[in-house]
Parts: structure tokens; C-alpha cells; sequence
């Protein structure tokens, strides 16, 4: 039986997510993968980063963010102020960055990811920031060092995408790819198609939690640039800044529009896209299109995502699934650490 202690910086949503997959899905991971995952420490803004030798409670663990309570209460625990610090110290098989997303300059999580790598431990991350504007010198630090940096969460959480580009349809020649990549945004544009005013569907999409308080980096298609921007690096090798990518967000959408493009057999949806344009320079946008509705794209609906791509082999081909959630993200991680798990003796 094989032991990963891993540990998991950023124990909020997503992290949370991870931990309670870990505990749950134990025997799966003995009977399937020979594997004992166990997590030896977590991390967060408020109360630094905890470490417990043999292992921690992950129950207990989400008991105490469940009540808000510091998660140095978990008994025989040490703790460093800085994760970084911790993590060094500690010295753990693999680091779970899970971190919030920051587009300006990916901290806390570029220094999570390049310290880790930097002292021999494997990353598998959720984190969108570090991997859209450093993609290629964060693979490179982790090819030097022969360890694993993996990412299936941070285009469409759990459900498989990177891993098919990269992995998948290895040896096909990829030409472009379009895509829902924001729930928040396609729930609003989906509300709208029957009738509805922006203003009361955003409020109803925060009521439900779907919208965060502050919806700018969703409405206004940011969180779709960081998406299109990994998928540029991983997929077509090229490293975009964030404003080379030609973005409009859904703000401006209007519920007129929406019903004349309804009455045209058409629907408008946020998709950000990567293509080639004649003189073979890739174009970035995240942009609102309006679309034929006979088209896969314009049927997805609520807080699907999804992404087709065209290949030289495949034509095109289409993955629909959900594009977050704390359960579905975790999954994303641990299939990530499943991954990794294979490339450790």
C-alpha cells in the first residue's frame, strides 16, 4: 500500500471539498489504487498552517471551518504563522493550492506552487491565478525538478477537460475551442432567455449562491479570461497576458436581446474562445455571441459549462458538465492526486 501525506493550503471551499472526498472515499482509494492518502496539514488566512505528524481528523477538521472555530483547536497539532513556511518545514508528498484566484500577480498561490516544486514536493492546484500567467515557467520548475504539476480544476472543476486535451487526444492536432466556462454567468443569460430583467436574475443568482456579493470577476468576464488563458498555455503552448484577451461581459445584455434573438431561433451565451486567424496568430475573446439554437453550445443551460473543440483526427467534440461546486472541484484535485500518486514510488 502506497501512503501520499498531503497537504492542502486554502481550506475554504474548494479545500474543504477535497478533504471530505479524501475522508469518504477511502476504501475506494485502498481497494482501486493500493493508496493511503493521509492529510498531515491544512492552511488558511486566518489561522495559519497545522500540522499533525501521524495524520489530522478530517471530520473534526470540518466540524471546526463549519463553525468558524480555529482550526488550531484540532488536538496535537503544531502551527507556523505563513503556510510556506509550514510547508518547507513539513516537507509533505504533495500540496493541494487551493488559494483565491488573484489575476494581478497570483499570490499567495505563485509562491505556494514555486516554493513547493522548488523543495521537491509534487502540486496539484484549483487556483486559476498561477497557472494563467505562469503556466509555462511553473511546468518547467516542475520538469527540472521531476516532479508533477497538475490542474484539472481550473478550467471546469471536476469535469475532465485538461486531462483530455493533454492526455486524452494526445497526438491530435487541436485548431481551436470555444466554450461556456462560467456557470454564474450562463444561469444568468439562461434566466433571461424567458423573459427576465438582468438586475433580478443576477439577485436571485446571489440568493442562491451561485453569484457572489461582488459578481464583477463572473459578469465581466474575467474569471472566463483566466480559463482561456490557461487553456492558450496548455493547449496551443502560447503564454497571453490577460489583456490580449479581447473581453466584453454580459452586463450590457439586455432582455430585449434576449427575446429577439429567441424569436430568431438563436440564444446568447458568454463564450470565451481560442483561435487561429489567417495569418495563424492566435486569437483570444470572452465575449457574448449570439448562436443558432440548433447548436450544442446554445443548449446548455443553468450552471453547465462546457467546451468543444476541433481537432485534425476528431472533427469536433464537446464536453458538457459542471464548472464548479465544492464537491465537484475536489474532484477535479483528487483525480489530479490520483495522478500523481502513479508517478511516486
Amino acid at each position: 500500500m502506497k501512503t501520499i501525506r498531503l497537504s492542502i493550503v486554502g481550506f475554504g471551499v474548494v479545500g474543504q471539498g477535497l478533504a471530505e472526498l479524501v475522508a469518504s472515499k477511502q476504501e475506494l482509494l485502498r481497494q482501486q489504487f493500493d493508496l493511503e492518502v493521509a492529510l498531515v496539514s491544512v492552511a488558511n488566512a486566518r489561522h495559519g498552517f497545522i500540522y499533525r505528524e501521524n495524520g489530522l481528523d478530517i471530520p473534526l477538521l470540518l466540524e471546526l471551518a463549519a463553525q468558524r472555530r480555529p482550526l488550531t483547536e484540532h488536538p496535537g497539532v503544531v502551527g507556523w504563522a505563513q503556510p510556506l513556511d509550514g510547508l518547507l518545514a513539513t516537507g509533505d508528498d504533495v500540496l493541494a493550492e487551493a488559494t483565491g484566484t488573484n489575476l494581478r500577480d497570483a499570490e499567495p498561490g505563485m509562491s505556494h506552487i514555486r516554493g513547493a516544486l522548488m523543495h521537491g514536493i509534487h502540486v496539484i492546484t484549483a487556483n486559476k491565478g498561477p497557472i494563467a500567467l505562469a503556466a509555462h515557467e511553473l511546468m518547467g520548475l516542475a520538469k527540472q525538478r521531476n516532479l508533477q504539476l497538475r490542474m484539472e480544476s481550473t478550467v471546469m472543476a471536476g469535469t475532465p477537460v485538461i486531462s483530455t486535451l493533454r492526455e486524452g487526444v494526445a497526438g491530435a492536432s487541436v485548431r481551436s475551442i470555444r466554450g461556456i466556462l462560467n456557470g454564474t454567468t450562463n444561469y444568468i443569460l439562461s434566466a433571461m432567455a424567458s423573459g427576465r430583467d438582468y438586475a433580478d436574475v443576477l439577485a436571485e443568482a446571489q440568493a442562491q449562491g451561485y453569484a457572489e456579493a461582488d459578481p464583477t470577476a463572473d459578469v465581466e468576464g474575467y474569471d472566463a479570461v483566466a480559463k482561456i488563458l490557461i487553456l492558450a498555455a496548455l493547449v496551443f503552448g502560447q503564454t497571453l497576458r490577460p489583456d490580449q484577451v479581447v473581453r466584453q461581459g454580459i452586463t450590457h445584455v439586455t432582455r430585449d436581446q434576449m427575446l429577439q434573438a429567441l424569436r430568431e431561433g438563436k440564444r446568447i451565451k458568454l463564450i470565451g474562445s481560442l483561435f487561429f486567424n489567417e495569418n495563424e496568430q492566435l486569437q483570444a475573446r470572452v465575449e457574448p455571441i449570439t448562436l443558432p439554437e440548433q447548436e450544442v453550445l446554445a443548449q446548455i443551460e443553468g450552471v453547465m459549462n462546457a467546451l468543444t473543440f476541433e481537432a485534425d483526427t476528431l472533427s469536433q467534440v464537446t464536453i458538457v458538465g459542471p464548472g464548479a461546486g465544492r464537491l465537484q472541484t475536489g474532484q477535479g484535485l483528487l483525480a489530479d492526486l490520483i495522478a500523481v500518486s502513479r508517478t511516486i514510488a
